[in-house]
């Protein structure tokens, strides 16, 4: 090491000091400014990353709508995306051929759902991806973000599905900037600032 030299690095913590449990069936609204850490959050949820110390425990299949375009191959067509997901996630092709329909019911994305996912627009590859995730059968659902690019129709139906989820006591995590569908959903929120969890309230009933 030369002599005076200074350290040309300093250390960036995404997340610290968050601590936090979400009951089975709670719908759990992660809010806050842009770079807080909160899709990094998501993303040691789901396994993606791995937590510089510390621990993270989930129990149950978890189905994960990230970032826009994760998860499908732009060169399949939407259905041959949701069979690949559905693989993935453990169903067999008998379940998958089961939920299809009500896959194509729900993203009502027509004829679209015959051709290549790189010809979708972010509200229909959205449309697919949240239909997908919520037919798969999951006991914790973590979404980021995705239902900002959907138009206003679409997530109302989506406030509606947590609801639905709820009562069949699914977990969902989500993360929003819109206060409106936060509260809407009745969901318990939790405030992330400069990484760190500041506070959460109860949903109010």
């Amino acid at each position: 090491m030369l002599p005076r030299s200074r350290a040309r690095h300093t250390d960036f913590w995404a997340l610290r000091d968050i601590g936090f449990e979400v009951e089975k069936g709670e719908t759990l609204g992660l809010v806050g400014p842009n770079g807080c850490g909160k899709s990094t959050l998501l993303q040691i949820v789901c396994g993606i990353l791995q937590p510089t110390s510390g621990r993270v425990v989930t129990r149950g299949r978890i189905a994960a709508l990230l970032e826009l375009g994760a998860g499908f191959n732009p060169e399949f067509t939407g259905r041959e995306n949701v069979y690949l997901n559905g693989e993935i996630m453990g169903l067999s092709r008998a379940e998958i051929d089961r939920a299809m329909p009500s896959i194509e019911s729900f993203a009502e994305i027509g004829e679209f759902i015959g051709r290549p996912v790189k010809e979708y627009s972010s509200g229909m590859y959205v449309r697919l991806a949240f239909s997908t995730a919520i037919h798969v059968d999951p006991e914790i659902l973590i979404v980021d973000e995705a239902l900002a690019v959907g138009d206003a129709v679409f997530a109302n139906r989506c406030v509606r599905k947590f609801q639905e989820l709820r009562e069949r006591r699914i977990t969902v995590l989500f993360v929003s900037h819109d206060l409106g569908l936060v509260n809407s959903s009745r969901t318990a929120p939790s405030c992330c600032s400069t990484g760190a969890s500041r506070r959460r309230a109860r949903p109010t009933t």
